[in-house]
Formats: C-alpha cells, structure tokens, sequence
C-alpha cells in the first residue's frame, strides 16, 4: 500500500468578500473555483467527495481530523471526485483501516483535486452560517490575494446555470449485479419491475438499493424525453439527485410533466426539486444549504422524526405549490420543505438522501414505498408506518 509523501505547500482559501485563509495544501496544485459551503458530517468523506451534487462546490468538512480511514473503491458513490477543493482542519497523513486501499491525498491527486488542512475550519464555518455561502477559490497562488479575489468575483457562482449537463452519463445503460451493463441487458423482459431512472448525477447506492429490491435498473441520461422514457416501458421512473440551481432546468421539467400520471415517480433531492417545478411550484436558495449525515426530518403522517442525509442548497417553495399537493415531511431546523406527494398523479418525492450513502438508514422506508407504487410491495421489513 503506498503512502502519499505528503509534501505540503502554503496554500490559501480566499473568498469573495475579500476574506484569507491560509493553509498548507497536501493534494494538488493550482486555483480551483466555487461555492463554499460547509459539511457537518464526521465520517463519510468518501462518499461526499464522489457524490455529482457536489459540483463546482469548495467543501469545508466541520469535523476536525480527516483521512484517518483512507480510501477504498467499494464505497465511492459516482466514477469520480466532483467538488472543486476540499478544506479541513487537520489532515491524518497516517490512515489505519483493513478496507483501506489508498490515502485520501493520494486520491485527490489522482482526480486532480485540491486538498488544504490548517485552516481554521471553524471561523470560516461561522462566516458561512453568518454571511451566507459565497463563492470562492482554493489557491497555492498564495503572493497573488488581490488577483485572486477579483477572480472570485468574476466567477458566476452555481445560480441560473445548467450544471446537470456536466454529470450525467452519456448514454444509457442497465445496472446489473452491482455495475454497468450494455441496453442489450434490457432487450425483452426479465419478468422483474423495471425502473428507469433519470440521471441527475445519481449516486451509485440508489442503484444498488433499487437492484436489492428485485427492479431491472435502466439509467438514463437527464436529456431524454418522456418519449423515450416511456418507450422502455418503465412500471416507475426514479428522478435522482444532481448539483446547482434547479430554475434552468426546464428541460428536465418537461420531461417529467410528460410521464406524470402515466407512470408512479420518485424525486430524491434535485429529483425532488424537478417533481416541485413540474406539478407548478417554484424554487429558493437557501442561505448557506444543508451538508451533512444529522439533520432532523419530521414526517407529518406518523409524526415520527428521522435522522437524515442531505446534501442541498435550494429548495422547492411551498407557498408556491398547488394546494392539490400534500406536504409530508419538514425539515425540523429551519421548518423547510423535505418531502411532498400528488396523490392523484402517483408521484412523491423527498429533499433529503434515504439511500443514506454516507448517513443514518431511517428513511430506507421510502424504497419500500416506492416498490408499492408500482405494485411489488409491501415486502417483507416495510416500515408499518407508510403513508
């Protein structure tokens, strides 16, 4: 197992307000721009570094020591690293963990991604909660400050752009026994359920949990039409999660206005956002998002509070939706949206990340609601709770 060498450089996180952050980089090399925003999660970093919504996002990890468990190829959530700059506290240069197959230094530099420790997390976390996510850069430019925030300013940031488009897959494709197969794999029928889901940038365990569940898995990329969703013959259509502002993506709306009521539909996060716009509500950005494995999700059915994933920065507006449109879950911080259902069209959907890929298992429930959508459940372990 090799060791990064582990050779720093100064490095600085200056954001667009004209506040520095100085630090040593231990990945990587250069000025990578963003979003910064911070994660509250202690363990985990794997899965958040390879999940798609985090796309052109500089992420601040809250918790101080990180890289003590390295890195495997088993729990990666897309086919690489998609934030821009990753910054913590403290960097553990030496991981200990039988599953571990590299360090994270040695990862970041194999995807080209910068990693800095030495920054005080904490100030710049409460600058954050304080003043709002802001753009940003990750920089070993460390003489070049003033150059470096009139770059900052001049970058457009994540609102009114089309960012689905860089994380979707190029085509089409079956997920069978835990990885890629050709369409040939979906000719005919193989007598299981099968869901087509829309690829946002949809992270690898919502595929893995569906194939547990007894679907033939058909994943499509973000810019196919109802039509050719619809000619695969699909029992349920999964919209996934993806990074940016969800307002640009009328395309995407289109497509899903045009297998709503023909099909059952289940929105995970940006999935959710999609489904919000398509049934007539609007969006909103969110002051500095929700980023991390802990946050308090109560479902208004059973009044019982989950423990949640999530990974956001805007949300559908509820006062927007039609009152046709019932709201099931509320996000118990700050009382927003996290989950809806149109009962007449066979559609729901959740803000939050049941797959729990990194994160807690209380919302696995709504696989098992969504398999009794389209006709195979309950199953056995359904929770007896369900809407």
């Amino acid at each position: 197992m090799k060791l990064a060498g582990y050779d720093t450089r100064p490095g600085v996180v200056v954001l667009e307000d004209g506040t520095v952050y100085r630090g040593r980089v231990f990945a990587g090399e250069g000025s990578r721009f963003g979003e910064v925003v911070f994660n509250t999660g202690m363990t985990g970093y794997q899965e958040i570094l390879t999940d798609p919504s985090y796309k052109e996002q500089i992420l601040v990890m809250t918790y101080p020591l990180i890289g003590n468990y390295g890195v495997n190829s088993a729990d990666v959530e897309s086919w690489g690293i998609h934030l821009e700059a990753f910054v913590v506290r403290e960097y553990q240069r030496r991981p200990s963990n039988w599953r571990m197959e590299k360090t994270l230094a040695d990862y970041l530099c194999e995807h080209g991604t910068i990693g800095i420790e030495g920054v005080d997390t904490r100030a710049l976390t409460r600058r954050i909660r304080t003043q709002g996510a802001m753009r940003g850069v990750v920089s070993t430019e460390v003489d070049r400050i003033d150059d470096l925030v009139d770059r900052v300013r001049a970058y457009p940031g994540l609102v009114g752009r089309d960012l689905v488009r860089d994380v979707t897959g190029a085509g089409a494709y079956v997920w069978k026994d835990g990885e890629k197969a050709g369409m040939e794999a979906a000719r005919g029928r193989s007598g299981l359920p099968r869901v087509v889901v829309v690829d946002c940038g949809v992270k690898l365990n919502i595929l893995r949990l569906l194939e547990e569940r007894g679907c033939e898995v058909v994943v499509v990329p973000a810019h196919t039409s109802s039509g050719a969703i619809l000619d695969l013959a699909p029992q349920g259509v999964l919209l996934s999660n993806g990074p940016g502002d969800p307002a640009p993506l009328g395309y995407l709306v289109e497509t899903v206005r045009g297998v709503l009521g023909r099909v059952p539909v289940f929105g995970i996060c940006l999935g959710h956002q999609i489904l919000g716009q398509a049934l007539g509500g609007s969006t909103l950005k969110l002051k500095f998002g929700h980023h991390g494995i802990n946050h308090p999700v109560k479902n208004l059915a059973t009044l019982r509070v989950e423990i949640s994933s999530q990974n956001h920065g805007f949300v559908v507006d509820p006062a927007t939706l039609p009152k046709d449109v019932e709201i099931t879950h509320v996000n118990l911080n700050d009382m927003t949206l996290e989950g809806m259902r149109a009962r007449d069209l066979d559609a729901f959907s959740v803000q939050y990340h049941p797959e729990a890929a990194p994160g807690p298992r209380d919302s696995n429930y709504l696989f098992e609601e969504f398999m009794a959508s389209i006709g195979c459940g309950p199953r056995p372990g359904t929770d007896p709770h369900l809407a």
